[in-house]
């Protein structure tokens, strides 16, 4: 019995090269593409396919084709290119799919046998030196605070309000029918439907990713939480956002932070409506109990979400002053703003992230509260003035914890809840002998005996990640569209 021929592991077989050694192979032989289809039952078409990289061929055919060609099956399947300007025309074909390239707009080229190699070597190293310059930090650290800075001053000077995202939002919710209330899921996906596109629910999305969106099939991929995890209304109501406020490829890391800050303002809006919202505090204002918690209440969203909205509207309709603050147990700022006067802790671009709120603060105090989880208010007495502030760690936040604080100037502390306190803490910061320093006896006792070492906060002290998108994995996200385009 004759024996069989060894299969041939294909695997990882990339189609490109592939389709150039059995060009380049079928040349030599003097073959056309008429010639090698009808020895192996293939019409031209499906050959000239396979040749530029277009469809994979099963093995059984892999094997047809290097016996009519004459040469072993492991010589079509070598991952070199045949020769360099079929590795020149394999490198351009690739760049011409790279996102960075096809944010220039320009056709597709198609390289002829008549386009000189010299050619080839330019427009790829062209083409290589554009993709370096797309790795490069889409920003420094100091161009970031730089960029935050100026967005915080922009949120300011209008009041954190932004009438053109109102009337976005009001206007996707009229289209829907939106009768009041908590917005359900089923409203949601309607409001999604709407606008021509539909959400799925993935256990694999990306981790560099917090939605991801098909703009082929129209489809909004958010992570598939468990029973009782959290809500993704917002993730995908800060995708809608993106294209319903127009969007395009973030120029700079300054556009990027811009339009997250538009995207994520969209999805509050949607989610607490501006007219119900404000005739909500109006009311609560009217009885002296404002309170951000009735709001996390009543439209089901978190603390954060509903601290956040209110600095949208009590400035520009109920002309409250007030200031905003996101931060660590150890006092680290992620985010923050104020209309009020408050000193927030600054460097010297005027960057607030990543500086060390004051111990007396009620964001910082609140980590020791016996409830760490309801609103702890206090009254403090700072360089700017005395404040009323509320200040609670957020339950939906990851196991670290973040404190949400929202303030506002002694006078207009009559109208929340919990002015009643009695917690009142002076604060002299940015004065180190408030507490940047430690007590004389304290340091006395211990200066020169300890050597900590630091935990970085890599996501203010590091180089930003590379991309339009800053952090997002390019390689991730294609290959999960790929693998769910067909679901």
């Amino acid at each position: 019995m004759k024996e069989s021929p060894k299969l041939v592991e294909t695997e990882g077989l990339d189609l490109a090269t592939f389709g150039q050694r059995l060009r380049h192979v079928r040349r030599a032989r003097g073959m056309t593409l008429a010639d090698l289809g009808a020895r192996v039952g293939r019409t031209p078409s499906v050959l000239s396919l396979i040749e530029n990289g277009k469809r994979e061929p099963r093995l059984t055919l892999v094997e047809q084709l290097a016996t009519a060609l004459g040469v072993p099956v492991g010589e079509l399947l070598k991952k070199q290119p045949p020769s360099r300007r079929a590795q020149l025309e394999i490198a351009l074909e690739q760049s011409q799919r790279d996102p960075s390239y096809r944010a220039l707009g320009l056709p597709q080229l198609r390289v002829g046998t008549r386009v000189p190699t010299e050619v080839l070597e330019h427009l790829v190293g062209l083409a290589t030196e554009l993709r370096a310059q797309r790795s490069k930090p889409t920003a420094t650290p100091e161009e970031a605070r730089a960029a935050n800075a100026a967005l915080r001053s922009s949120m300011r000077e209008r009041g954190n309000y932004f009438p053109d995202i109102e009337r976005a939002a009001a206007d996707a919710l009229a289209r829907a029918s939106y009768a009041g209330g908590a917005l359900s899921q089923g409203m949601l996906l309607s409001v999604v439907a709407q606008h021509g596109f539909s959400v799925r629910f993935v256990p694999d999305l990306p981790r560099s990713v917090r939605s991801l969106t098909d703009l082929r099939g129209n489809r909004i991929y958010v992570k598939q939480e468990p029973v009782g995890g959290h809500s993704a209304r917002a993730v995908i109501l800060q995708a809608l956002g993106h294209f319903l406020l127009g969007h395009d490829t973030p120029r700079d890391f300054a556009d990027f932070l811009r339009q997250r800050v538009e995207a994520n303002y969209f999805a509050a809006a949607m989610l607490i409506p501006e007219t119900a919202a404000v005739a909500f505090l109006r009311d609560a204002m009217s009885r002296r109990d404002l309170a951000v918690e009735d709001l996390v209440d009543v439209y089901s969203v978190s603390y954060e979400m509903a601290a956040h909205r209110v600095t949208n509207l009590i400035t520009h309709h109920l002309e409250l002053p007030c200031h905003f603050v996101k931060n660590d147990a150890s006092g680290i700022i992620y985010k923050a703003y104020q209309n009020d006067g408050i000193l927030f802790p600054a460097d010297i671009t005027g960057a607030i992230e990543g500086q060390r709120m004051c111990r007396q603060w009620s964001g910082r105090r609140v980590f020791s509260a016996p409830d760490r989880f309801s609103p702890h208010y206090q009254y403090s007495d700072t360089p700017a003035g005395t404040y009323f502030c509320v200040a609670q760690v957020d339950p939906r936040a990851d196991e670290r914890g973040y404190a949400i604080s929202l303030g506002v100037p002694f006078e207009h502390s009559r109208w929340f809840r919990g002015r009643e306190t009695t917690d009142r803490v002076k604060s002299n910061c940015p004065d180190g002998e408030c507490c940047q320093r430690a007590p004389l006896t304290l340091a006395e006792r211990w200066d020169g005996m300890a050597w900590p070492s630091a935990r970085a906060h890599s996501h203010i002290l590091s180089a930003l990640p590379a991309g339009s998108f800053p952090g997002v994995d390019d390689v991730d996200i294609y290959e999960f569209l790929d693998q769910h385009a067909a679901d």
